[in-house]
């Protein structure tokens, strides 16, 4: 069985280790605990790697944040996968910090990433993993704050926060959707 999951973020050293970019983070500290590398291939950096019996591409998209339906809709036609058979990995400033949201479907929340994913796939029918970045920001600092660095007191925590959204990607392969939602949807 093959599955895409795919970290949304932002190219550049400027955007590196920003809220936006957690869906990289994740996907940085995956492909390095499985020994992956990720290459420059069409609209992305990409990499396969290999765990319990499945093979997962990873992918994080070089169309920055607003343009990643290109590469989704890029990889599951030339994978020949499903939207079911992706996940999709972003932040959101709607959940506090850290707490992990997985669903089967949903809005995108004015997310802008997920928005156009949507555009592309003509619906919102696919998995996606929310990080929560919390929402420490003053009315219309939106933008600044997710292309801001975690705060002192969040680094303390954000690697095992990122270790856990890990492993709950590799479970949506491994275990299936319905029980990786009961076993990491943080109350």
């Amino acid at each position: 069985m093959k599955y895409l999951i795919v970290g949304l973020g932002n190219i550049g050293p400027e955007y590196a280790e920003t809220r936006h970019n957690i869906g990289f983070m994740v996907l940085d500290y995956l492909a390095s605990k499985y020994e992956g590398s990720f290459d420059v291939s069409r609209h992305a950096f990409v990499t396969e790697i290999k765990t319990k019996g499945r093979t997962f591409v990873l992918v994080k998209p070089t169309t920055y944040m607003n343009l990643s339906g290109k590469a989704v809709g890029h990889y599951l036609n030339s994978l020949k996968l499903t939207p079911d058979q992706m996940l999709v990995i972003t932040d959101d400033i709607a959940l506090p910090f850290g707490k992990l949201r997985i669903r089967a479907k949903g809005s995108a929340g004015g997310h802008n990433g997920l928005k156009h994913i949507e555009q592309t796939l003509g619906h919102n029918n696919y998995p996606r993993l929310r990080f929560g970045v919390g929402d420490s920001f003053h009315k219309g600092k939106q933008v600044d704050y997710v292309l801001s660095k975690f705060s002192e007191d969040e680094n303390i925590e954000l690697q095992s926060l990122i270790e856990k959204a890990a492993d709950s990607a590799i479970a949506f392969g491994t275990i299936g959707l319905e029980r990786t939602m009961n076993q990491f949807n943080t109350k």
